[in-house]
């Protein structure tokens, strides 16, 4: 491994929960040693760029109920290309390049996969956005 390599590693979270088996698939293996620890250090990012994209859609977001605005973050990840692309962008500026050699061999589906986690993790953090936007 190179000197980047090594650094982007060395950054990372370990994630307990995130089990890695001999029985598991390669597509899983790759999001619990890949994705879930990259995900995680860039949560802090993924939330600023988040308050930012509802900033930018007059923040209607802050108006909305809290079913609303679940639908709201699964919406703009899954509709808006420009933002999910940017996102996708954040995580695989994150890769090494053998983890990126690995994603390119079946991009369609991790991206599927990276995609669901950021909703995921935005939705489970919805309470916080909030607080976040009015600080600004």
């Amino acid at each position: 491994m190179n000197d980047r390599s090594d650094d982007l590693l060395r950054f990372r979270p370990e994630i307990p929960t995130a089990r890695i088996s001999p029985n598991m698939s390669e597509d899983e293996r790759f999001q619990n040693q890949t994705l879930r620890p990259i995900i995680k250090f860039q949560n802090p990012l993924l939330i600023a760029a988040f308050c930012n994209y509802v900033s930018k859609h007059k923040n209607t977001f802050y108006g909305l109920g809290a079913e609303k605005r679940l639908e709201f973050i699964e919406n703009a990840i899954q509709r808006d290309i420009k933002f999910r692309n940017s996102l996708k962008g954040m995580i695989i500026g994150q890769f090494t390049i053998e983890e990126y050699q690995h994603y390119i061999t079946n991009s369609s589906a991790f991206n599927k996969r990276m995609m669901n986690m950021v909703i995921h993790r935005l939705k489970d953090q919805v309470q916080i956005l909030e607080p976040l936007m009015l600080v600004q």
